[in-house]
């Protein structure tokens, strides 16, 4: 099994081989968790750091009214809850949206990368301010685009993120529509009526419910995509 761990980190650190064989170790402490299941819950306080392997997870809240608004996308390489070594309580829940391989990294653990491996720590460094930026990007996308190039951005964005850690198959993209209208703060019927006008204008297909990109560069331009809060190296 890849280490996506590693491939993401890489992008922020120059690892060792030693670093690749110590997060290698770490990431052997896995299990399989099917769609629709929490990895952890607001207000929980948890033993263990956890890392998607394969699959993708999100960061949600549900609103008083019932409704859920994701928060953030988490796929192969990324640690859903790093901060929790330091900070303790969860203030939103971890759930799976596809069938997922989560690693279980303790908080010794993880205080020893930190330590101990200076360039896995600055690696995770990185990861961090990246979200951070994802999520301010994500606050401009929905305050001001209109649905369509929301939508386009998004899955700009996601087809980089794979890329970035050597995803090994054509990017697809296997959410649910109601996954999708809750990620982008719209309604189920507003996300087909997206949907069917990228699909009309050649910019994706969906062929089994999955969402496929032709074009990726012909979807940046539509959705005026600018790839630099990624913050990846110039080969990607």
């Amino acid at each position: 099994m890849r280490n996506f761990v590693a491939r993401k980190l890489n992008n922020g650190a120059v690892l060792r081989e030693s670093d690749e064989a110590r997060l290698d170790e770490l990431v052997r402490n896995w299990r399989a968790m099917p769609a629709r299941t929490d990895i952890i819950s607001q207000g929980d306080d948890p033993e263990f750091v956890h890392a998607i392997l394969d699959g993708i997870a999100c960061r949600y809240k549900i609103l008083p009214d019932g409704r859920r608004s994701i928060m953030d996308l988490l796929i192969p390489g990324d640690f859903c809850d790093m901060h929790i070594a330091i900070l303790g309580r969860m203030d939103h829940s971890i759930g799976t949206l596809t069938p997922c391989r989560v690693a279980h990294i303790s908080r010794p653990e993880v205080e020893d990368l930190l330590q101990e491996y200076p360039r896995i720590a600055r690696g995770m460094w990185w990861s961090s301010l990246v979200d951070e930026a994802i999520l301010r990007e994500w606050l401009v996308n929905m305050g001001q685009r209109r649905s369509d190039r929301q939508m386009a951005h998004l899955l700009c964005e996601l087809y980089l993120r794979f890329a970035a850690v050597g995803w090994p198959e054509a990017f697809s993209l296997g959410l649910t529509q109601e996954q999708l209208a809750d990620t982008l703060g719209i309604t189920v019927v507003h996300v087909q009526r997206v949907i069917t006008a990228l699909r009309q204008d050649g910019l994706i297909e969906l062929r089994d419910r999955q969402i496929t990109i032709p074009d990726i560069a012909q979807l940046m331009e539509f959705s005026e995509f600018d790839p630099d809060y990624l913050h990846l190296p110039p080969e990607h």
